[in-house]
């Protein structure tokens, strides 16, 4: 894996807002086995506001489709309203259908790590709650090793001088969202959370990853 530390940037991340139709958790799961016939793999991530990470792993080479939602929680069917009062056990997450013959495992989880504070629990900047918790939800067991590897290198080489909080979870059902969080930044550029928080991100993620952008 190349210049695993060359972009570790926090981000402070702001609340979103809540509001209408979302596609079923069925649906979903026929896309995911479609998408392993293709030879495509699916990495899911939360790591703060959905808007912020959905804009930056669609920057990415080999990332064919990123859609943002709802993991990790009890309650079936769960709203953006219901998610924001933290009492659901979601996590707003991103689901990332990538080609590994073009992006790897281990390149998604560089930029994770590179583009949220993962040492700060159930907190992203502004945003406070368990929904806006760091946590990575593995498909796989290689990508439960994968993700564990990670974050162990991360902790012995004292990359952030303090412990990565991240957890490692089992992927359960992924709940995309309602249909306007969907390419939230490419649909909202002008708006001010996209101005202030993810085009600055966006700029370091650039700047940072050249080769790996699309």
């Amino acid at each position: 894996m190349k210049s695993i530390f060359a972009l570790l940037f926090a981000l402070t991340a702001v609340s979103c807002q809540s509001k209408e139709k979302k596609l079923s958790a069925e649906k979903n799961k026929e896309i995911e086995i479609m998408d392993e016939q293709k030879g495509l793999e699916v990495a899911t991530v939360a790591g703060g506001c959905f808007w912020c990470t959905e804009a930056v792993f669609l920057e990415l080479k080999g990332v064919k489709k990123v859609v943002s939602g709802y993991i990790g929680g009890n309650l079936k069917n769960p709203t953006y309203k219901e998610i924001c009062t933290g009492t659901t056990g979601h996590a707003e997450a991103i689901a990332i259908t990538f080609d590994p013959k073009l992006i790897s495992y281990d390149d998604i989880l560089e930029v994770f790590f590179a583009t949220h504070d993962p040492t700060t629990l159930n907190r992203q900047g502004a945003d406070v709650g368990t929904q806006y918790r760091s946590e990575i939800f593995y498909n796989s067991e290689a990508q439960k090793n994968a993700a564990e590897n990670f974050i162990k290198l991360l902790n012995d080489q004292k990359i952030y001088g303090k412990n990565v909080v991240t957890a490692i979870s089992k992927a359960g059902i992924f709940y995309p969202a309602e249909d306007y969080h969907q390419d939230y930044y490419n649909q909202n550029k002008s708006q001010p959370y996209c101005m202030a928080v993810i085009n600055p991100k966006l700029e370091k993620l650039r700047k940072n990853y050249p080769s790996k952008l699309k």
